[in-house]
């Protein structure tokens, strides 16, 4: 189907974001992370992101109102016919207007990608990030390492951890996605349209896992 979208679901460093990039480059789709607008919100200090900052740096959950009205507005702008929601919907009630948004634009809903992991696997690969605070670049302690230890490969810069990659920061954002997200997998699952992925497989296995559903 041509004009579709599809939900990758799942906790912060479960994959869903890497897996987002390259299928929707494989299958000619849009990547709309809302993670990714967020933090450019608040890097370019608009009053969304003013607002959004005071939840993420406390890793909770960025009220309805502010990520829809994000939405509405990238959605309305872009016109999109396929693509691929990374972060989005966290809770049934972003769920349910996402529907009234998506009916809007005509584009259905076909399939939600559940990527499921252990708590420990998720903190392990977030705690380990390492960010450029110049250019954005993200690096690894483990799976990706800089060339010079703690220096990024592109500016020469201190790479840094950031306060939302934080072990604390990371569990709490994990109880709170936990909490909220509940009734949603349980709402997609009612659909027929939920789909789970084993997130601690590789990479490859991974995105044959994805393609194969969403074909």
């Amino acid at each position: 189907m041509i004009n579709s979208a599809t939900i990758f679901l799942g906790p912060p460093g479960s994959g869903k974001g890497t897996q987002a990039k390259v299928i929707s480059s494989k299958i000619g789709a849009k990547h709309y992370s809302t993670g990714d607008m967020l933090r450019d919100a608040v890097k370019n200090n608009t009053d969304l992101g003013k607002k959004a900052k005071e939840f993420m740096s406390k890793g909770e959950l960025v009220p309805d109102s502010l990520i829809l009205s994000l939405i509405n507005e990238v959605f309305l702008r872009d016109n999109p016919n396929r693509f691929i929601l990374d972060g989005f919907p966290r809770t049934v009630n972003q769920a349910l207007e996402l529907d009234k948004l998506l009916q809007k634009i005509g584009r259905p809903l076909t399939t939600v990608l559940y990527f499921d992991i252990p708590d420990e696997e998720v903190v392990r690969r977030i705690t380990g990030r390492r960010t450029c605070t110049k250019c954005g670049s993200n690096f690894h302690i483990e799976f990706n390492k800089s060339k010079n230890d703690g220096i990024c490969d592109k500016c020469n810069v201190k790479l840094i951890l950031r306060d939302d990659d934080k072990e604390a920061t990371i569990r709490n954002r994990l109880k709170v996605y936990k909490d909220s997200t509940s009734p949603l997998i349980n709402l997609y699952k009612e659909k027929g349209i939920l789909r789970k992925i084993d997130a601690s497989a590789s990479i490859d296995l991974i995105s044959e896992s994805i393609i194969k559903f969403i074909s």
